[in-house]
C-alpha cells in the first residue's frame, strides 16, 4: 500500500496538471485555482506539502482552523465559539443566529407567531435538540429521546425516466411513498408520529496479535409503532447522528479544484483508493455544485444544509426548501390539512430570509477549537503512525482556503480539517444500502476529524461513525472496510504501543 504521503503529493502536483481531470470540467466544475497569483499558488503549494519530519509540530499547526480558530479554554462550550477572526458587527449576527438556532419552534396556529410552525411531523423542536451545544449526535442507547438520531428513507429507482432524475441531479434519491425522506417521532397535538426506531446489537470480539482485545457491536436496525401502514419492502433505513457544527463556512471555503485534484475514481495511480466527488444541484440556483456536507455529502452549501434540516428535522420551510408540511406525503392526508405557520406579514416562508441567514451564519462561523498537545513526543509519534498507515489518503490534513470567499473570515486561511471531502467504498460491514445522488450503499464522504477529541468533553459520550456503533477511536477504526480495509489491517497489526500513540494523536486533534 502506498503511503498516505504520496496521495497528500498529488494534490500539489494536480494544481498543475489540471487537464487529469476531464469529467469534472465537463461538469461544470473548476478544476483550477483562480482565486490565486503565481506567488499565491507557490505559497500554497508550499505549506500543503505533507508533513516528512515528525519530529516537531507543523508551523500553525494547532490552529485548526487558521486565524478563525477559537483559543477559548476547553470546556462543553468548546464548539460554540464564534470565529476569533469576525469583527464587532459580525459577532452581532453570529449571537442572532445562536438564538435563533436554539429557538424552540411552536404548532400552529400559535400566539407567539413569530415561532410556530412545527411540523406537522418532526424529529426535533430546535437546530439545537439535534446539534446539543453544536457537537455529535449518538444513538438512544436505551433513553427515550432520539433526537440526535434518525432513521433516512429511500427506495431506488423503478424506471429509466427515475434514474435519469437522479442522474441529472434533480434528486438525491426516492423518499417512502408514505413516510417520505425521514422517519419522524413527532407529530403536533391531533397527528400521530410515524414511528420509533429500534436498535438491537451484537458483540463480536477482536484479539490483537499482541494479545489485547476490543468489541464491537454490530446493529440492527427496525422500526417501531408505524402509524400510517408498513413501509415499503424496497424502502430502506439508513441511520444518522447529527454531526459537529464547527468549522463548516471554512469547509464551504475550500476551493472545489482542491478537492478535486483528490479524487481518483478510477483507481489509476492502484493504491486502493478511489475517492469520488459527489455533485449535486443547487436548490437555489440550479447550478451543478461540489457536494461537501451531510453523511453522503448530499449538499453544496452550508445554507442549503440548514434549509433542508428546518424542513425535514423540524417542518419549517425555508425560501430554498419551501415545504410549510415538511416531510408530510400525498399519502398522510391529516398532516396535509394541518395548519402552517406561514403568514403573508412575517414573509412567505416560516423561516424568511433573514431567518435562514442568521441561522446560515451562525453555522459557518463556529470555530474550530485549538488542537491540545500538538507538539507532545507521544501525539508526534501517532502522527507518524497516520501518515505511515495511509490514513491521510482520505483524511487530508490540510488546505488553504480562497481567496475569494465570501466572508473575510474564511478567506485564505491554512485549516486542518483532516478530510478530502470525497466518497469513498467503506465495505459491507458500514453500509446502509441506500443511493443518495451518486454516492451508492456503501460509500460515505469521509468525515473531518478537527475538534474529534473532544467529543466527549462537548457531547458527553464517545460515540462515532454515521450511526455511533463504535464506542471509541479503536472500534471505529476496526469497522473501516472496502478502501479503509488496508489502512485498518495495518492498524490491527501494529504493536500496542504504536496503537497508543495513534490514539493520542486522535484526541489531540
Amino acid at each position: 500500500m502506498k503511503s498516505g504521503a504520496f496521495r497528500l503529493c498529488a494534490l500539489v502536483l494536480v494544481q498543475a496538471l489540471f487537464t487529469a481531470l476531464p469529467a469534472f470540467a465537463g461538469d461544470g466544475l473548476l478544476t483550477e485555482r483562480s482565486d490565486l497569483n503565481d506567488k499565491d499558488r507557490q505559497r500554497v503549494q508550499a505549506v500543503t506539502r505533507p508533513a516528512t519530519d515528525f519530529s516537531k509540530a507543523e508551523t500553525f499547526e494547532a490552529m485548526s482552523g487558521g486565524a478563525a480558530t477559537s483559543i477559548a479554554p476547553v470546556n462543553a462550550d468548546s464548539f460554540s465559539q464564534f470565529s476569533a477572526n469576525l469583527t464587532f458587527q459580525e459577532e452581532e449576527g453570529f449571537k442572532l443566529g445562536n438564538a435563533l438556532f436554539r429557538k424552540l419552534w411552536v404548532s400552529s396556529p400559535s400566539s407567539t407567531q413569530a415561532s410556530d410552525g412545527l411540523g406537522p411531523l418532526y424529529n426535533a423542536r430546535a437546530c439545537q435538540s439535534c446539534h446539543l451545544k453544536d457537537g455529535r449526535g449518538r444513538p438512544p442507547e436505551g433513553a427515550v429521546d432520539t433526537t440526535s438520531m434518525f432513521f433516512r428513507l429511500a427506495r431506488p429507482p423503478r424506471d429509466d425516466e427515475e434514474r435519469r432524475m437522479i442522474a441529472a441531479h434533480e434528486v438525491v434519491n426516492f423518499g417512502d411513498a408514505v413516510y417520505g425522506a425521514q422517519l419522524q417521532d413527532s407529530a403536533v397535538p391531533g397527528l400521530a408520529a410515524e414511528g420509533h426506531l429500534k436498535i438491537s446489537y451484537t458483540e463480536e470480539p477482536f484479539t490483537f496479535p499482541d494479545g489485547e482485545t476490543a468489541s464491537l457491536r454490530r446493529p440492527g436496525y427496525s422500526v417501531a409503532d408505524l402509524a400510517y401502514g408498513p413501509l415499503d419492502p424496497e424502502t430502506t433505513l439508513s441511520p444518522r447522528v447529527a454531526q459537529p457544527m464547527i468549522g463548516l463556512g471554512l469547509i464551504e471555503a475550500i476551493h472545489e479544484a482542491d478537492i478535486l485534484a483528490l479524487a481518483d475514481p478510477d483507481d489509476r495511480d492502484g493504491d486502493g483508493i478511489s475517492g469520488r466527488p459527489a455533485l449535486t444541484r443547487d436548490a437555489r440556483t440550479g447550478k451543478l455544485m461540489l457536494g461537501r456536507f451531510g453523511w453522503k455529502a448530499q449538499n453544496a452549501t452550508v445554507r442549503q444544509q440548514s434549509a433542508d434540516a428546518f424542513a425535514t428535522d423540524i417542518g419549517i420551510s425555508s425560501p430554498d426548501a419551501d415545504r410549510p408540511h415538511g416531510d408530510c406525503t400525498a399519502a398522510q392526508a391529516q398532516c396535509l390539512t394541518m395548519p402552517t405557520g406561514e403568514q403573508a406579514r412575517l414573509g412567505p416562508t416560516e423561516a424568511p430570509d433573514p431567518v435562514l441567514n442568521l441561522v446560515t451564519f451562525y453555522s459557518e462561523n463556529l470555530a474550530v477549537p485549538a488542537r491540545r498537545k500538538a507538539s507532545f513526543e507521544e501525539t508526534l509519534r501517532g502522527k507518524k503512525v497516520f501518515y505511515e498507515l495511509g490514513c491521510t489518503s482520505c483524511h487530508t490534513p490540510k488546505f488553504v482556503t480562497r481567496r475569494d470567499a465570501a466572508n473575510k473570515a474564511q478567506s485564505f486561511q491554512l485549516i486542518w480539517p483532516y478530510s478530502d471531502f470525497l466518497l469513498h467504498d467503506m465495505g459491507e460491514g458500514l453500509a446502509d444500502g441506500q443511493q443518495v445522488g451518486v454516492a451508492t450503499g456503501r460509500e460515505w464522504r469521509t468525515p473531518p476529524l478537527w475538534g474529534i477529541g473532544l467529543t466527549k468533553t462537548v457531547s458527553g459520550h464517545t460515540f462515532l461513525l454515521h450511526d455511533g456503533r463504535a464506542r471509541n477511536f479503536t472500534e471505529a477504526i476496526l469497522w473501516h472496510g472496502g478502501e479503509g480495509q488496508k489502512a485498518r489491517d495495518a492498524f490491527a497489526a501494529l504493536a500496542a504501543s504504536d496503537r497508543r500513540d495513534l490514539l493520542a494523536f486522535l484526541e489531540s486533534l
